[in-house]
């Protein structure tokens, strides 16, 4: 697995104020990402967006050209 860091800095200006988050690793990208969605657009579309990103990346059934052997 490959490792390797992330430099960002991310300003986020809301109508109560401004926040900054500097993420270091794809894990924290991902919490701000996700903390941001749910602030956006409430939990359950949050929740119905990563499921939808999260399909793309289901396992996919094997297929086989062989008929069962029962």
């Amino acid at each position: 697995m490959n490792s390797h860091t992330i430099v960002a800095d991310i300003k986020v200006k809301w109508a109560e104020g401004q926040s900054a988050y500097s993420p270091g690793t794809p894990e924290e990208l991902l919490l701000i990402a996700v903390d941001l969605l749910v602030r956006e657009r409430g939990g359950e579309a949050a929740r119905s967006f990563i499921d939808q990103v999260f399909e793309r990346y289901a396992p996919q059934p094997l297929t086989s050209n062989e008929p069962d052997a029962r």
